[in-house]
């Protein structure tokens, strides 16, 4: 279990209905534990597609202080608020607060409320603003509006603001610098496939056994364009290409392709090329596993 300074927490962040838990599990291949996100109200996982799994930060606090599996909470953004979260990694020295140089620039360019990380070694900076389209992730800066959670600690960095400030232009800024202008990170593109050449299934045989899977009727749902359960349609259409990025074997195109057949297609997903590829890559990046017909 982490420390956590529940009253530095800003109150707007706070007022949202989008907490959950977190606790450390070991994964094979990995050199760290994962920070796993927990439903607080069950004691299982969490998703940040589904808001039914979140809860207030006051029950959030309340089962890190009385469940001992619990390390800590943690905050989920999503394509309907208007929080952003940059992730800055080994950056911090935990003995002394000390911050690289690098780190120090992001940290006073967003001038925003900053803390510590739950190893002290990385910070979180969290404003308002309008995340341009593109990439998310390059080394050790990340930056999110959506699709993730992140821990919270309440451990405020001294000389940064202590509420959430609006910071469209320097998140744009910093997204181009930092971001944009590399293109060797290992984010997937549309354009050049970004997936295993050949998919495991074809497309009638993918919706037969999806469909047939144990989650089948959750993937039916969506399939047939019924949002019930998520807080917004684009929470719903990220939940069905998380869904496509398994069957699929990660292969972008076949995405696409699918969604587009699906019940949830609509004026957003065809006229925003940028929405759909960040969608899809998100799909991508976070299936844990493809599937395997050998397998």
């Amino acid at each position: 279990m982490y420390s956590i300074t529940p009253k530095t927490v800003p109150a707007t962040l706070k007022a949202q209905h989008q907490w959950v838990c977190w606790r450390e599990e070991s994964r094979d291949g990995q050199d760290k534990p994962a920070k796993v996100p927990i439903n607080p109200g069950t004691g299982t996982y969490a998703s940040v597609a589904d808001p039914e799994t979140w809860t207030t930060f006051a029950a959030a606090y309340t089962t890190y202080r009385e469940d001992d599996t619990v390390a800590g909470v943690g905050f989920v953004f999503t394509p309907d608020d208007p929080y952003v979260g940059a992730d800055l990694d080994d950056c911090r020295d935990p003995a002394t607060g000390k911050l690289a140089d690098w780190t120090r620039d992001i940290v006073q360019r967003l001038d925003s409320y900053t803390e510590a990380s739950p190893s002290g070694t990385g910070v979180h900076v969290l404003v308002r603003g309008e995340f341009p389209d593109g990439k998310c992730r390059n080394g050790d800066v990340e930056l999110y509006d959506r699709d993730r959670y992140f821990t919270v600690t309440g451990r405020h960095l001294s000389l940064t603001p202590p509420t959430v400030n609006d910071r469209t232009e320097p998140l744009s800024e910093l997204h181009e610098e930092y971001l944009a202008a590399d293109t060797g990170s290992g984010e997937r593109e549309l354009a050049d496939g970004g997936a295993p050449e050949d998919a495991p299934l074809a497309d009638a045989d993918l919706l037969e056994y999806a469909l047939n899977a144990s989650n089948g009727e959750k993937f039916d749902r969506l399939w047939r364009g019924d949002t019930a359960g998520y807080a917004s349609h684009s929470e719903a259409d990220q939940a069905l290409c998380n869904l496509l990025a398994f069957w699929t074997g990660g292969d972008a195109h076949q995405i696409e392709r699918l969604f587009s057949k699906s019940g949830l297609i609509r004026d957003k997903w065809r006229d925003r090329p940028n929405y759909r590829k960040r969608t899809i890559e998100t799909a991508i990046s976070d299936c844990p596993a493809f599937y395997d017909p050998e397998h």
